[in-house]
């Protein structure tokens, strides 16, 4: 016989004996065997209980209660996964003892139909927090202040002040040339004067902004900005008709200054979006940056500024128009006592996040400047600003067209800014020929910076384009409408943060103060842009160094160069001018004793290791400045 058919043989006979056993044989043995069965399943399931909540085919068993307590004895699966395909290549079960916590019933009844009641009004949160006993203070703007915001002065109407101390001691040197009439000091005439400058300035600022709407989830519906700032500075030379124009004056200058640097009006237009993208209006003096580090343009200007953000503030943009506000020749601030000037700035920018990676933002930018100045302007230490003292000394018409990209954020631990412009346009009358120019400059600027813990180490690249023939009928040379670069060092560096006027050539600034571009303009606050201009080549690192939180210690080193020196043999009737400007050394030490920006001193010093183009112009000179500047905001 094979084995199908004894198999079938023996379930046969089975089949047969339980046929001839007694009815309650028969219910005994059954009932034995449905309860040994369950019996064991019972013990199966309670020898093995899978807990890996994160196993979708199991999940049913890790989440089923047990008597007794929250906590029990499981048996976890240890499962590896294919990182890349994600294919699940073994199971071991491993063992994990628990032990069990009794569960905790709170003595609290659970509520009844009967204790709920209809809706009734409460309070607003910032009654409420009142409510609780939290101190108003009008001198802290760290907990309850009306002042700061922190809650409405009437209906949804809040009001914030904020007050800042803006105080700069600086001692320096810096080329300065002999008076027309005579010096200063007996016994020396000659171009180059005493360089020794010393320099307070104290700004007190003022913003007061009352605004409409709760700014917790939403931008404010209406806001009504104004900013005053107040200052006094003092400014000591040791040349005569440095400090004006008037040798009486003698070699110190004591000057003050209220300037408006805010007064506009806001109004929030509408909501977009289920986030709150927006669109707003903005009209008045308000402040303005075109790009992330201010090459193109930063300041606080009069105009008007439609501006947004779209898909979940992914996109942001900005459609702005401006007119010069005439500034303060001393303090640099708006003076609004003067009428606005005839020169038009108008900027549209488009900033995409996480373009083209995570972590980095991206920005277009098109800007139009259109200058119409035609009437002569003295400043207030009466030295001529327009036209600029330079080549022909003739007013110039110019229509300029900026078309830039910049970058800023990171690519995993590497830090990067760029920024690139093209400018071109014509303008009526070159500085040189007194004939139509066509303008054609570039701009390129990158900062990559790598972060090691409490050091962040940074690398430092500038082009500008020069004009290598100040006699033809193309303008070269790249010049920005309004920059403040926070770049290279900043105003820690020399040669950013000194204003070096060109002496024997015109009366115009080789490079401004605040500023990196050598454009030869009369001066930042009223001169027009210059783009008959030698450019600018700069190289250079430096590093951060984070000692304590509170601590910060940074070191700078730019190697500058021109790109072209026709400009300056031409201006100052002088050939073979050299290209090296020479080495900028910075040192700067930040402390914030509260590890926040309301009390925040610096001291830098800087020093200009003069390459044979800076000797070639003011002789075997490497100037220095030491600064001392101290911030404080309530």
């Amino acid at each position: 016989m094979d084995a199908n058919r004894v198999n079938r043989t023996r379930s046969s006979s089975a089949t047969t004996l339980w046929r001839w056993l007694p009815p309650v044989v028969l219910a005994a043995s059954s009932s034995l065997v449905l309860t040994t069965t369950a019996q064991a399943q019972t013990e199966e399931e309670a020898a093995l209980v899978v807990c890996d909540d994160k196993d979708a085919r199991d999940r049913g068993r890790s989440t089923r209660r047990r008597a007794g307590g929250s906590n029990r004895d499981c048996e976890y699966r240890e499962i590896v996964v294919d990182e890349e395909t994600g294919e699940v290549l073994r199971e071991r079960p491993v063992a994990i003892q628990r032990d069990v916590v009794p569960r905790r019933y709170s003595d609290i009844p659970r509520p009844t139909a009967e204790d709920y009641v209809a809706l009734v009004p409460i309070p607003d949160r910032w009654r409420i927090v009142d409510s609780l006993g939290y101190p108003n203070n009008k001198w802290d703007p760290y907990n309850q202040n009306v002042i700061k915001g922190d809650k409405p002065i009437h209906g949804d109407w809040f009001f914030n002040v904020t007050a800042i101390s803006d105080t700069v001691v600086e001692f320096r040197e810096v080329p300065t040339p002999v008076g027309v009439q005579s010096t200063d000091r007996s016994g020396e005439l000659d171009v180059l004067g005493s360089t020794e400058q010393a320099l307070f300035n104290e700004n007190l600022a003022v913003e007061l902004v009352y605004y409409q709407g709760d700014t917790v989830f939403r931008p404010p519906d209406w806001e009504f900005r104004f900013t005053p700032v107040f200052n006094y500075n003092y400014t000591e030379l040791e040349e005569i008709t440095g400090v004006n124009a008037d040798p009486g004056d003698g070699v110190d200058r004591h000057d003050n200054h209220v300037g408006i640097q805010a007064a506009f009006v806001d109004k929030h237009l509408r909501n977009v979006g289920d986030r709150y993208d927006f669109d707003s209006l903005r009209v008045g003096i308000q402040p303005f940056s075109s790009d992330f580090r201010g090459f193109l343009f930063q300041d606080s200007q009069f105009g008007a500024r439609l501006f947004g953000i779209r898909h979940n503030n992914r996109f942001q943009y900005n459609l702005a128009w401006f007119r010069l506000l005439e500034k303060d020749t001393n303090s640099g601030l708006n003076d609004v006592s003067e009428d606005l000037r005839d020169n038009d700035v108008f900027i549209a920018n488009v900033y995409w996040q996480d373009m083209p990676k995570l972590g980095f933002f991206s920005q277009a930018t098109v800007a139009y400047n259109r200058s119409r100045e035609d009437d002569f302007f003295y400043d207030t230490n009466d030295f001529i600003q327009r036209p600029a003292s330079l080549g022909q000394e003739r007013m110039r018409d110019y229509d300029v067209y900026y078309i830039g990209y910049n970058g800023d954020g990171h690519f995993g631990r590497l830090n990067l800014t760029v920024s690139a412009y093209a400018a071109f346009g014509e303008e009526d009358g070159g500085v040189f020929t007194g004939e139509d120019s066509d303008i054609e400059a570039f701009f390129f600027a990158a900062e990559p910076g790598l972060d090691l813990d409490w050091i962040r180490l940074r690398g430092s690249f500038l082009f500008a384009s020069g004009d290598d023939d100040p006699f033809d009928d193309k303008s070269q040379g790249y010049a920005a409408i309004f920059e403040n670069p926070q770049f290279a060092g900043a105003d820690t560096s020399y040669w950013i943060r000194q204003g070096v006027p060109l002496i024997g050539g015109g009366r115009v600034a080789l490079s401004q103060r605040n500023a990196v571009l050598p454009d030869l303009r009369s001066s930042k606050e009223h001169g027009l842009s210059n783009f008959t201009n030698p450019g600018l080549w700069l190289a250079g690192g430096g590093v951060d160094l984070d000692l304590l939180p509170e601590l910060r210690l940074s070191f700078n080193a730019n190697y500058l160069a021109f790109a072209e020196t026709e400009v300056l043999e031409v201006a100052r009737q002088q050939s073979n001018v050299d290209e090296e400007i020479g080495l900028d050394l910075s040192a700067a030490l930040i402390w914030r004793p509260f590890m926040s920006q309301n009390v925040v001193a610096r001291l830098s010093y800087a020093q200009l290791l003069g390459g044979d183009g800076f000797k070639d112009l003011y002789g075997d000179e490497d100037p220095y400045s030491l600064l001392l500047n101290v911030i404080l905001t309530f």
